[in-house]
């Protein structure tokens, strides 16, 4: 069954209020068919992996195209689909309004704000400056309806700011300014994670577990997480792969990395039926006037 945007936006919010789920990050069509095939609810976009796949780093993507990336991922799959949209692409609160009106058009059941400037030298917005910024994604959002989901990142631990106190601090505010959930990517430590929680509470927690971690997703339920994101890890992951096997062709003149390599048959079984529904699509719009 095909679910209208409205339904996977309502999905989506359900997701939220009850248990813990995990939210797996393609970065490509494949990988969100892939992903929806393995029995994952719902879907999020990864700036990082959708930036190396197209041979840039992570942030050098125009809005424009990620705005074709958002619709891609979510043509290409049933499930909801949340989307990492880096700091709203605007210089003002008006401009990231404007940003955040765009993405809704793509389909997305829910999109992230972070309050990063991409100015290594100030790395953070001035909390005021960032509420406001979120602010204008919650007007954006509630002038569409208000269906979309809206998550209020602080990015404190990944821009080399890692104050837990000025992340909830920030975070807390975020929650007032409207945002339906919040995450501070990069906390680690059972009592970071709980210390959000409780800060936060009632709303919901994403957690970020994009490295070998100790913590199972029992022991982040019972901590209260709701959602647990992966960001670029499985697009690391892949990447790593390549890497080895490319690097011992490379350097030694081996084919040893090709071991425990998908099979061939196996991918072309698994995207064989998608085929079919590319025809269909192909033929409708040979045949549009």
């Amino acid at each position: 069954m095909t679910r209208t945007v409205a339904q996977k936006r309502a999905d989506f919010r359900a997701l939220h209020e009850q248990g813990c789920f995990v939210i797996p990050n393609p970065w490509d069509t494949g990988s969100a068919r892939y992903l929806q095939g393995l029995g994952f609810k719902a879907l999020a976009t990864t700036s990082s992996g959708h930036a190396w796949s197209l041979g840039l780093s992570d942030g050098a993507q125009s809005r424009d195209v990620v705005l074709a990336h958002l619709r891609d991922i979510v043509a290409a799959t049933d499930l909801p689909v949340n989307a990492d949209f880096e700091n709203g692409f605007g210089a003002n609160p008006q401009a990231v309004a404007e940003s955040v009106r765009l993405a809704l058009d793509t389909g997305v059941a829910g999109l992230s704000i972070e309050d990063s400037t991409g100015d290594a030298a100030n790395p953070l917005f001035e909390i005021g400056v960032a509420v406001e910024r979120l602010r204008a994604a919650r007007g954006a959002i509630d002038a569409a309806g208000g269906d979309t989901l809206l998550v209020g990142r602080a990015e404190n631990f990944f821009v080399g700011r890692p104050n837990l106190d000025d992340a909830i601090a920030r975070l807390k505010a975020y929650a007032e300014a409207g945002a339906d959930c919040l995450y501070a990517p990069g906390i680690r430590t059972r009592e970071q994670i709980a210390a959000v929680v409780a800060a936060v509470a009632p709303k919901p927690v994403n957690l970020l577990i994009g490295w070998a971690s100790e913590l199972a997703m029992q022991d982040i339920a019972e901590l209260g997480v709701r959602r647990v994101s992966v960001g670029g890890a499985l697009a690391r992951a892949a990447w790593g792969g390549f890497d080895r096997a490319a690097r011992a062709l490379a350097e030694q003149g081996r084919f040893d990395g090709f071991a425990g390599a998908a099979v061939g048959a196996d991918l072309d079984g698994f995207f064989r039926p998608f085929c079919a529904s590319a025809a269909v699509v192909q033929v409708a719009h040979s045949l549009a006037p």
